[in-house]
């Protein structure tokens, strides 16, 4: 049953902000193995791995010309409309993520400036299984593109006939994917990290996944491989005042909790009447989904909390640091400048988490667990690295010379005075 806080005390606030713990070390063993094996055996090993875990047959883990084709005739044209006009809202917001070089004379004659360059090589992974997010193809395919990725490949587990989903296919398509294997789990991470036969080694790798996955990304890093961000379980926390309508935030709780049985929900408010009417609400639309059982292990571990006013809520929300913020709120611009760690918030009635999880144009790839203390969602940024620039004339040299040669000495670095001195004379 769902854990019920009235007004609880800010002592135990650190551990109501704690997330559902996973037993890290028997994880980490097995990646290790998974790793391990991947290297010596390549491809091979992935076709086992797809048997062993997936119970799935594939010969061939590369995605043939004819089974993206065929996927184009599977789904409906209403859906197909649906992915290409989400496509271009989150083309068109991360579009305008792209930055003007400006260069900056800091001192007469010496001028710095930074260039953007796309990370050659990226690795996305979509999860398959219970919910096959094509949604998260256009999240990372559609601002790689933009960024000018030159290669960009997509590793999805198949399902035990050894097909990918054709709406993740299609998707892939209509972003101009070309490389895509069928693979899953940490040895889809492994792949992509050490390379195989088939798959090309990359430089960072993208996407969600389950404790597998996330144990899979942080393991590749040691191999200087770069990930998008530390991700765990999905999770979302709506703060909701008197004038929230409680079917509607129990409808967001419930999105959140059908992810799955580890995702986190957290719903404050300052309403008493609120605050039962949204827990009735609960109760009588999770009846109504099909994933009720994975819904309902999700809110086993959930909070319900009534706090004296909004700003203790944002205070308790700012610690907990959710993914997804929910505001509920009459007037949630006075409340704006008081978040300081979400991933992605979301303001008034209307505004629920599911717009941005698929077509209002913002990315849904967040730092879930409370990272979002620390790291921001996907965007343009996530694709590309800065390299900084500089030019020093002459008199620029001249102009910043003798700053250079006092502060090497005092450093004790003699040559980087010589190499001022000896332009200079």
């Amino acid at each position: 049953m769902m854990k019920i806080y009235r007004y609880p005390e800010r002592e135990i606030w650190p551990d109501l902000v704690k997330r559902p713990v996973l037993k890290r070390e028997e994880i980490s063993e097995l990646i290790a193995q998974i790793f391990e094996t991947v290297e010596k055996d390549g491809d091979k090993a992935l076709i086992e791995f797809n048997k062993k875990f997936d119970k799935a047959v594939t010969p061939e883990i590369l995605v043939s010309e004819a089974e993206v084709e065929n996927a184009e005739n599977e789904i409906s044209e209403e859906l197909k409309k649906a992915i290409s006009q989400a496509k271009e809202n989150i083309s068109k917001f991360h579009a305008a993520q792209i930055t003007e070089t400006e260069k900056i004379e800091t001192v007469k004659g010496v001028t710095c400036w930074r260039e953007n360059r796309a990370v050659e090589k990226v690795g996305i992974y979509i999860p398959g299984g219970t919910a096959p997010l094509f949604s998260t193809v256009l999240m990372l395919a559609v601002p790689a593109n933009l960024a000018g990725c030159k290669e960009i490949i997509l590793c999805t587990p198949p399902d035990t006939n050894g097909n990918i989903n054709p709406a993740i296919l299609f998707t892939a398509k209509l972003c101009g994917i070309t490389k895509i294997f069928k693979t899953g789990g940490a040895q889809a991470i492994a792949a992509m990290t050490l390379g195989t036969e088939s798959i090309p080694k990359v430089y960072k790798i993208f996407g969600p996944g389950n404790q597998f996955v996330v144990a899979a990304k942080e393991y590749a890093q040691r191999f200087g491989v770069a990930i998008d961000m530390p991700a765990g379980p999905s999770e979302v926390l709506v703060i909701a005042d008197s004038k929230a309508v409680p079917e509607f935030c129990a409808a967001d709780l419930l999105s959140q909790a059908e992810h799955g049985s580890d995702s986190q929900v957290v719903f404050i408010t300052t309403d008493f009447k609120i605050f039962e009417k949204t827990i009735e609400a609960v109760e009588k639309q999770i009846k109504k989904l099909p994933r009720n059982e994975m819904a309902q292990q999700a809110l086993d571990h959930s909070l319900f909390m009534l706090t004296q006013s909004i700003e203790e809520a944002l205070e308790f929300s700012n610690l907990y640091a959710p993914e997804h913020l929910i505001l509920a709120l009459e007037d949630f611009e006075q409340y704006t400048p008081m978040i300081s760690n979400a991933g992605s918030v979301f303001l008034g009635n209307y505004s629920c988490e599911s717009a941005g999880d698929y077509a209002s144009g913002t990315n849904h790839t967040l730092p879930t667990n409370a990272y979002a203390k620390n790291y921001s969602g996907v965007s343009l940024d996530s694709f590309v690295k800065k390299i900084t620039f500089q030019h020093l004339s002459k008199e620029g040299l001249k102009n910043i010379g003798k700053t250079i040669e006092l502060m090497a000495e005092a450093e004790g670095l003699i040559a980087h005075k010589n190499a001022v001195s000896i332009r200079l004379k």
